[in-house]
């Protein structure tokens, strides 16, 4: 509980640090609201006094007070939207850092953190911000102001007051029927449509893959059937909202007509002036503006509620920050120890959950290669992603140079680390920055020699631009292979310590093989451990170590030579 409070803060902090410029725009807005009784107390004097006293004098010194009071409204009104609006962006500054990081987390499922894939918190914050600089604000902070017009119509008549507060109470009814009607359905249409958004998403990125396979117009099929259902889900929503609308806009017209009605019944009765007819009616409107405004933006408020609701469980689930030292560059001392990683819980199974690695031990110096075998589903991947701090493990640790990789901020592990993953994308941005990691001070030393250790130096000298080329802008897109390795020279960008390849060689030709061998070499006489997960053989050339795993446990440990003679079978762990 200590966690969760303590990194919630960061997000309602975030509001926290707001809470002045809230207060200054509540002030504002009573500033605004009282300036709103311009009209109705003009109106009021022109009737009871102008027009029976005939001065034109008076009528003109009145309105030049109109004219500076409304001057005064209008700067109100500007400043107080000028500081809701720059309170969006500080909000966004506050915190979106921290929501695309919770993005970025979201698309590794190997942590401990409970993380809901579908958890848009960038998109939540985006409905938040908008909130923030928009009309329905706006409403909100006139509403505490609607007893002051209240009470002036009281003082006119009490009558007046007592019909123009059933009128309010049936509004503010129909405004809290509406938000309880409607919550719901818009609830249920923001998780459609965050389902739907993922699935474009993928769609996109597969797209070649589904036309290829014929089932474009099968996911047109699917994505029409998720985009109806999520449409019709809003669109309850809205119709309640539209129809509470109309009927809070219908109905204060209504009572408008009915103060009127009233009033000139009372001014024949002699109990009020003709100037106070007028008077009542547009405060009574005034009062019961408020209501009618949040209830024309209440979808939009709904959504924002809602994103915010969201917000703060997704800030509450974030670990606190681990205080942490900086340490020492590593020298690639390597220690594996009773490595096991759990598949996700199945709720059909009691609790018990499939292992996908189970209790892997090894040790690994600077310099070593280790090659990693086994057949599919034999966990090669789980144990490149844990290696490299992508998945937490379950039990046991790896460490580097005798430090947990948690020891370490993922920044500055990352600068030890090297990793191809099975599926590569580029980044948008020039090739040169998807080398270098998006490093600002990245030297252009540095990105060659990583390209040239790759073998992707002189495919990149063939590209429109060279190394400014930019990925997301080029006529003909990068193969698999040259992307492959483009990204075989991101890993081993900087010299890190520990590079871990995963099936780096899927898509590569014969001259790709023989520029992967010449790296791993190469990276291996610079002192670094390199472990390369493989099927094919031409990967593993140039290790000098292998690892047989199989059904997640290791069956043999030991000299590339020994191990390749053996057949995959359990066996007890042994490290070497």
């Amino acid at each position: 509980m200590h966690n969760r409070k303590k990194a919630e803060n960061a997000y309602v902090g975030a509001w926290r640090g707001l809470r002045g410029t809230l207060v200054l725009v509540g002030v504002f807005s009573a500033f605004i609201n009282i300036l709103m009784l311009t009209g109705p107390v003009y109106m009021l004097q022109v009737y009871d006094r102008v027009l029976s006293s005939g001065s034109v004098t008076t009528l003109v010194g009145l309105f030049g007070i109109v004219i500076v009071l409304y001057g005064f409204l209008g700067i109100y009104d500007f400043l107080r939207a000028r500081l809701l609006s720059r309170a969006a962006l500080r909000l966004d500054a506050r915190v979106g850092d921290e929501a695309f990081r919770f993005a970025l987390r979201a698309g590794s499922a190997g942590g401990r953190m409970r993380i809901d894939p579908g958890a848009q918190p960038v998109r939540d914050l985006e409905l938040v911000r908008g909130f923030l600089g928009s009309p329905a604000v706006t409403g909100l902070f006139d509403l505490p102001w609607m007893p002051l017009f209240l009470a002036l119509v009281f003082l006119i008549h009490p009558w007046l007051g007592w019909l123009t507060m059933a009128g309010a109470g049936i509004v503010a009814a129909a405004a809290l029927l509406n938000q309880f009607l409607a919550q719901k359905s818009i609830r249920k249409a923001m998780s459609m449509e965050s389902a739907e958004r993922n699935l474009v998403a993928q769609a996109r990125t597969d797209a070649e893959t589904l036309h290829a396979l014929g089932m474009r117009e099968r996911l047109v099929a699917l994505w029409r059937g998720m985009h109806d259902a999520a449409q019709a889900a809003a669109q309850v929503g809205s119709d309640r909202s539209e129809g509470f609308a109309s009927f809070s806009k219908s109905f204060r017209l209504l009572l408008q007509s009915a103060l009127l009605t009233m009033g000139a019944f009372l001014a024949l009765r002699q109990e009020i002036t003709p100037g106070m007819i007028v008077a009542t009616s547009i405060i009574a409107g005034r009062a019961l503006a408020p209501v009618d405004q949040v209830i024309g933006q209440w979808r939009a408020i709904g959504r924002a509620r809602e994103a915010h609701r969201r917000l703060r469980e997704i800030f509450g689930d974030l670990p606190a920050r681990k205080p942490r030292v900086d340490l020492p560059a590593p020298a690639g001392d390597l220690r594996v120890a009773g490595l096991t990683k759990l598949a996700p819980a199945d709720p059909k199974a009691n609790g018990d959950r499939a292992r996908i690695l189970d209790r892997v031990t090894f040790a690994l110096s600077p310099g070593d290669g280790l090659g990693v075998v086994g057949n599919s589903a034999a966990g090669k991947s789980t144990l490149a992603r844990l290696l490299v701090g992508a998945w937490v493990a379950d039990a046991g640790e790896v460490r580097l140079d005798g430090a947990t990789l948690d020891q370490w901020t993922p920044e500055a592990l990352g600068r030890h680390i090297g990793y191809l993953p099975q599926v590569l994308h580029m980044l948008p941005g020039s090739v040169g920055q998807n080398i270098a990691r998006f490093d600002a001070e990245a030297k252009d030393t540095d990105i060659i020699e990583a390209a040239r250790i790759a073998g992707v130096h002189e495919m990149i000298l063939r590209l429109p631009d060279g190394y400014a080329t930019h990925i997301d802008r080029m006529t003909h897109p990068l193969s698999g292979g040259q992307i492959q390795r483009l990204g075989l020279a991101r890993a081993v960008f900087g010299a890190p310590r520990l590079i871990v390849l995963d099936e780096p060689n899927s898509n590569l030709d014969a001259d790709g093989d023989d520029a992967l061998a010449a790296a791993i070499s190469t990276m291996r006489t610079k002192g670094c451990v390199v472990v390369v997960m493989a099927h094919r053989p031409s990967a593993l050339a140039s290790v000098n170590k292998m690892l047989l795993l199989h059904q997640g446990r290791m069956a043999r440990f030991g000299p590339k030579e020994e191990v390749l003679g053996t057949a995959p079978r359990p066996v007890s762990i042994v490290a070497q």
